[in-house]
């Protein structure tokens, strides 16, 4: 009965975990197909992250972490089903890490103070 329960909220958090990824890769401009697999989702983040700088922004940071995103992905798929824990966390630090590059690349950067 517990691996049961356990089972079921493993599956639900993997489901949620896909859902906001899969949100995030359309926040990038990605085309989300219905139902994406996490290599979907780690080729759309991987696109993303091959786009170019804003001239200001936070450019080298937000590739960086989107690659870390990607790199996260593409170990949750090769885990597959073999231990879900393992990735579910691999898709929690996934969506953590591209949260804050797209923090980072919304909010402009601070404006530098002109000499005088």
């Amino acid at each position: 009965m517990i691996n049961r329960d356990i089972s079921s909220r493993l599956a639900a958090g993997h489901g949620r975990r896909v859902t906001q990824l899969a949100e995030a890769a359309a926040r990038w401009g990605g085309q989300v197909p219905d139902d994406p697999g996490i290599t979907e989702l780690a080729d759309l983040l991987e696109a993303a992250a091959r786009v170019p700088d804003r001239p200001g922004g936070p450019g080298h940071t937000t590739r960086a972490l989107l690659a870390g995103a990607v790199e996260d992905l593409r170990a949750a798929a090769r885990l597959g089903g073999l231990l879900p824990a393992v990735t579910l966390w691999h898709l929690q630090r996934a969506i953590d890490q591209e949260h804050t590059a797209h923090q980072q690349h919304t909010v402009p950067a601070p404006r530098q103070a002109r000499g005088r």
